[in-house]
């Protein structure tokens, strides 16, 4: 249940849509569920990333096929956006539902081979704070783990991440962050879900809690500036995602690239001070890696705000 005070801001939003509007995709032929203009305020429903399949511990541990999990709620459509612009996300709050589950499986995870059958538990979540079992509690930091646009060509469903956005899973995309998105199509065509209560780097057992809740977002528009990949902005520092298939190496690498060309593109740095800037002020580490699982694993690469480089884009 809502705090009266976030209550209000909810209620308040021009727009609202419901997660009975969702896709397991990201497609710019999905049509749009929402249009809005730059400026707006949404208060946007989501499910869990299993679609409230996972309701008790008889079925805690059920297989769910991978073309049924993240569902997306939208795409909303933002009126003036077109290719080549970056779309801007700002993430004003996040509501939490009042009880989410993380799982983990035999093969799946960096300490899978300790594990020897599926395993699932439950978290209540009340007034901020997570309560694992009657040990364990720790205060709630709800974020996105999907948040993305159409990409610029093939339909890509929500499992992974990409250039587009999609199944991000970094922790910092959360309340006060602002996230930027490169648009590929007229409307850039949002969509969001699979919250999480609370989600550590790496996600290392394939789940953060996982869990249904509402978002209030405000979007808006940078014309004609952008990068390859998105690029999340919080109160002290911005960050830039790297993504590849199996293969965090390449990732990481992928990450400090789009950071330095941010360095060198908006701030004047040379090329060899943004490698040596990034190295010893920026922090390079990782937001998803679920192995030995197959899939996307995504680095990030976040970089402090000071006077010379105090967002991502220079946009005065």
């Amino acid at each position: 249940m809502m705090q009266e005070r976030n209550k209000k801001a909810f209620d308040a939003a021009d727009h609202y849509l419901s997660r009975d509007n969702h896709f397991f995709s990201f497609s710019s032929k999905h049509p749009p569920a929402l249009t809005v203009s730059p400026g707006e305020i949404i208060h946007v429903q989501t499910w869990d990333c299993y679609k409230g399949a996972i309701t008790n511990a008889e079925n805690a541990i059920l297989a769910i096929p991978d073309g049924e999990i993240n569902p997306a709620t939208g795409p909303i459509f933002v009126s003036g956006a077109e290719p080549g612009d970056t779309l801007i996300v700002k993430i004003l709050d996040i509501q939490p539902g009042p009880r989410g589950v993380a799982r983990t499986y035999p093969g799946s995870g960096q300490l899978s081979h300790l594990v020897e059958k599926p395993y699932a538990r439950f978290f209540d979540v009340k007034d901020g704070l997570v309560t694992m079992n009657e040990k364990v509690s720790f205060p709630s930091s709800p974020m996105l783990g999907v948040i993305g646009v159409a990409p610029e060509t093939e339909e890509i469903g929500t499992i992974p991440a990409g250039r587009h956005g999609g199944n991000l899973d970094n922790n910092m995309n959360g309340i006060g962050s602002t996230i930027y998105l490169p648009v590929k199509h007229p409307g850039a065509l949002l969509s969001m879900g699979d919250m999480h209560a609370s989600m550590g780097d790496g996600e290392i057992c394939g789940t953060g809690i996982e869990i249904a809740g509402d978002v209030l977002i405000q979007v808006d528009l940078l014309k004609a500036k952008g990068t390859d990949y998105p690029v999340t902005e919080t109160a002290s520092s911005w960050i830039t995602h790297g993504v590849a298939n199996e293969d965090i190496a390449r990732a990481m690498q992928i990450a400090c690239e789009e950071a330095a060309g941010l360095l060198v593109t908006q701030w004047g740095f040379t090329i060899e001070d943004a490698f040596i800037f990034l190295s010893v002020q920026g922090n390079l580490g990782v937001a998803q890696a679920v192995h030995p699982s197959t899939g996307t694993v995504i680095a990030k690469m976040t970089v402090p705000k000071i006077a010379a480089c105090p967002k991502p884009f220079n946009i005065g």
